[in-house]
């Protein structure tokens, strides 16, 4: 059994930093400025999604992460032949494998560890052998853990939508929805494997989450990014580590 450190990483996703530039095809907000500001306000790594359709990040921008932020990049990808190329060329410090479809707003759901081991497998393999940090994005299900577990995955990214969006609206689900998240992260814990969480994630939630010792990193975006807009994002970011720290302490007194 692994034995968890209690100290919880931050990743910050940056990726609607982007989608702003984007939105009148400007070069600012400035990723870069983004990143840097994230990393001395208390983030531990920056996460960014390079999608097929580049509808935020673009390639450039994964460049310069990796060039000025070495050993920080958490790189967000589906299981494409382009994705694994590169990554195998930038080498980033880590590589979520997210499922993705070209019509969805934001990622709907966990990956399908189940239906595409075969596939994984070749994919996942280069980049062990590369140095690079595996991760899975999947649902809090126990049939996805065994396969990724199979896979010698180095970390599992628990999908906490549907905890997150039941705690929002105040539904009866909340309660087994924490439960499942709870669960797998033990288990995957047991197997050798780190556990973070992300998806929806806000300051009540993020404090809830962080009170499961097994969880050893959290990845946030765009609330993060949504409240910069009024308070800025050093102090959100503070605000963020503040509800960490204060969840972390309620699990230690579990």
């Amino acid at each position: 059994m692994k034995i968890i450190d209690k100290k919880i990483n931050l990743g910050v996703n940056i990726d609607h930093v982007a989608t702003l530039r984007n939105a009148r095809g400007e070069l600012f907000p400035s990723i870069i400025d983004a990143a840097d500001i994230a990393l001395k306000s208390g983030a531990d790594s920056i996460t960014a999604h390079l999608r097929e359709d580049r509808r935020h990040i673009n390639d450039s921008d994964i460049k310069d992460i990796v060039t000025n932020f070495p050993g920080k990049l958490n790189l967000e990808m589906a299981a494409t032949e382009e994705m694994l190329n590169i990554a195998l060329k930038i080498n980033p410090f880590s590589c979520c494998i997210v499922p993705e479809k070209r019509e969805e707003l934001t990622t709907e759901g966990g990956l399908d560890v189940l239906s595409k081991h075969n596939q994984l497998k070749k994919f996942i393999d280069p980049l062990k052998d590369a140095g690079i940090r595996t991760s899975f994005f999947v649902d809090a299900d126990e049939a996805q853990l065994e396969k990724s577990a199979g896979l010698n995955v180095d970390c599992l990214e628990i999908h906490a939508g549907s905890y997150c969006k039941a705690f929002d609206n105040s539904l009866n689900t909340c309660g087994d929805e924490f439960k499942k998240i709870s669960n797998i992260a033990k288990l995957a814990s047991q197997q050798g494997i780190e556990v973070h969480a992300g998806h929806g994630l806000n300051y009540e939630t993020t404090k809830m989450l962080s009170s499961i010792n097994e969880i050893e990193e959290l990845n946030i975006g765009f609330f993060i990014i949504s409240e910069s807009l009024f308070k800025g994002l050093d102090i959100v970011i503070r605000d963020i580590r503040s509800c960490m720290r204060e969840g972390r302490s309620l699990g230690e007194e579990k």
